[in-house]
């Protein structure tokens, strides 16, 4: 959408409630036949390239019958995916919307290599071979491994499974490949804060078995240790059993649990359980294109944030069928692989979801708007009510003593993704202000200002705020402080803390982000893979449309906004995705609902705020 087109500030109401009306019954159509939603991650060329090289590992343990003929089929239209998703420059990137980086690169060479006997029989012997050459080509010239080690810094949660995986392969020596101290994983779940672990709270199965395969190849000099971890080496591996859901699929991850096969089947462990059921969700995880997701769903966050945003513009949320669902995808008891209480939510229904402080939030949010849609008399309440208060007390216990909220455990805050995020404080605080009634007011006064301390100190010096699991390809290192800004501010909105300087600073910063085309965030990639766009990304645009409206942000700023998103829909390029989602360790994904998802809040505010009479002249500066 050209920066020509109609900017008109006046544009009726009528045409903004006829989008947003084509918006929602687009995301209703989407539900499933149990009526919630199950959305659909992208396919990965990272996680293909995992996947592949575990199973390709498991058919060179196990290379005669059925099991290995499956296997070989999977291998082979996996690397089938991987040459057609080559970039032009030799990489790969994590999506097929995303740059090139060292990381996926590394992998998919890995993956090329160790099926290497396969691909004359498989017709692709020249191509492959052409391929992995520009793949290394591409590799060193950004660097290799020391590229590879800058990316991810002190955290050595996905560069040391990355080296062991190229170790395997054969195309990395193992000194390359730090050591993992396994033997630590022994010890009881709350203990684990205290260790200095080098690998982040979710990642102890990597730790595990990327530390055992790097101890069966290159054990250490010290006598003392190399004893220690020889004694550790069984028990360690009870916890990697106890560990693993009944999916097999350590946090229903693709590239986490290719990892603890690989690792294992490359010492020879072929019939430990752990590998046994890992290549079951393997298999089970794959698509007929030959790809893998890095996840299997993200089915309670995509229906959370569905009730939510339909709710926004008024839509009937009595009308869902969902509730029932939400509220049995609550946690019940301790959980075995982070050892979190009960009460909290995942992302999805599946038995690898973890609870964390973004999915029970919005849980929480999404049971109040049925909450408010029932009858005062209705038997439904209590039972919501039982719920919402195991999840509020949940979500209490998990602050972190600066005031933020991290993401699964209480405590971690040595390495990125483990410590308190600006995101997830606002929605945390967002919840609680939802069902503040429910909570004793001294609790939920000192929750709320400790949290507002926290996002205070984690404003940036223009204003703007960064989130924790998501971001921008295009921005400085990789944030995203368009969905940063926006979540806070809609936080601000929900405790009434719009008066505050930051959140004057937050309103002015986002205002002045807005791109010439009226929309926000993107860049030239999404030119590339959505040319109808622009610039601009339908998610980043409808975040900051959403946030303005409920902050009473300037009308010249915002109508333009509103219209950028309003032509998305009529043109019909609203469900186009962008990648800004930051999964576990940097790894880029985009889910097909955000942009509809997202459209609906967005233009359901700006109608609501309309309708109060909130946007006037006197809000233009």
């Amino acid at each position: 959408m050209s920066a020509q087109s109609d900017l008109s500030p006046s544009f009726p109401t009528a045409r903004v409630r006829t989008a947003w009306t084509r918006v929602c019954q687009r995301l209703l159509a989407e539900r499933n036949e149990r009526g919630h939603w199950t959305g659909e991650l992208c396919s990965s060329a990272l996680s293909t390239a995992t996947a592949v090289v575990a199973l390709e590992l498991a058919q060179c343990n196990e290379p005669e019958g059925p099991a290995a003929d499956t296997w070989r089929e999977l291998c082979r239209k996996g690397i089938g995916y991987l040459l057609e998703a080559q970039r032009d420059d030799g990489g790969w990137g994590d999506t097929d919307r995303s740059y090139s980086n060292v990381a996926t690169t590394m992998l998919a060479e890995a993956a090329l290599v160790v099926t290497r006997d396969w691909h004359a029989t498989w017709g692709w012997q020249d191509r492959a071979e052409h391929a992995r050459l520009e793949a290394r080509r591409y590799i060193d010239s950004v660097g290799g491994i020391a590229a590879l080690r800058r990316r991810y810094g002190r955290d050595k949660t996905f560069a040391v499974p990355i080296l062991a995986c190229a170790a395997l392969a054969g195309v990395a020596d193992w000194k390359e490949v730090a050591p993992l101290p396994f033997e630590l994983a022994v010890f009881p779940q709350n203990w684990y804060r205290f260790l200095r672990l080098p690998v982040v709270s979710y990642a102890i199965p990597a730790l595990v078995a990327i530390g055992q395969v790097r101890f069966r190849f290159r054990p250490p000099r010290n006598p003392a240790l190399r004893a220690i971890r020889r004694l550790a080496v069984q028990s360690s591996l009870r916890v990697l059993r106890e560990v693993q859901p009944e999916s097999g699929g350590y946090l229903e991850a693709v590239p986490l649990t290719s990892f603890v096969v690989m690792s294992l089947e490359g010492m020879g462990r072929h019939d430990e359980p752990v590998a046994v059921r890992g290549r079951r969700f393997l298999i089970d995880s794959a698509r007929p294109d030959g790809s893998w997701p890095i996840d299997t769903n993200l089915a309670t966050w995509n229906t959370t944030l569905a009730v939510q945003h339909l709710a926004v513009g008024g839509w009937d949320i009595g009308q869902l069928t969902c509730l029932d669902w939400i509220l049995d995808c609550q946690g019940k008891e301790r959980h075995r692989y982070t050892g979190a209480p009960p009460g909290g939510w995942g992302w999805s229904d599946l038995s690898g979801s973890v609870p964390d402080a973004d999915d029970t939030p919005g849980a929480l949010l999404a049971l109040r708007r049925f909450w408010e849609s029932m009858d005062e008399a209705s038997s439904e309440r209590s039972r919501i009510e039982s719920a919402v208060d195991a999840g509020l007390e949940w979500l209490l216990g998990l602050q972190n003593r600066d005031g933020g909220w991290p993401t699964f455990c209480r405590g971690w805050g040595k390495l990125p993704f483990d410590r308190s995020g600006s995101d997830l404080t606002a929605h945390a605080l967002r919840a609680l202000s939802a069902w503040r009634e429910r909570l004793e007011p001294r609790v939920a006064d000192r929750a709320v200002a400790r949290g507002l301390r926290f996002l205070e100190r984690r404003q940036r010096d223009d204003g703007s705020w960064w989130p924790l699991w998501f971001g921008n390809q295009d921005e400085a290192d990789e944030a995203n402080p368009v969905y940063g800004t926006s979540k806070v501010l809609l936080g601000l909105v929900d405790v009434g803390a719009t008066g505050t300087s930051m959140a004057r600073r937050g309103l002015d910063w986002l205002s002045a982000a807005q791109n010439p085309d009226g929309g926000w965030g993107g860049g030239p990639a999404v030119r590339e893979y959505a040319p109808d766009l622009g610039e601009s990304s339908v998610e980043e645009t409808a975040l900051a449309v959403e946030a303005l409206a409920a902050a009473n942000g300037p009308r010249s700023v915002l109508t333009r906004g509103a219209d950028w998103l309003v032509r998305a829909v009529e043109e019909g390029s609203v469900d186009q995705p962008s990648p800004i989602g930051f999964y576990f360790a940097r790894l880029w994904y985009y889910e097909r609902l955000y942009p509809i998802t997202f459209t609906a809040a967005a233009l359901g505010r700006v109608i609501r705020q309309r309708e109060e009479g909130n946007i006037g002249d006197s809000n233009d500066r």
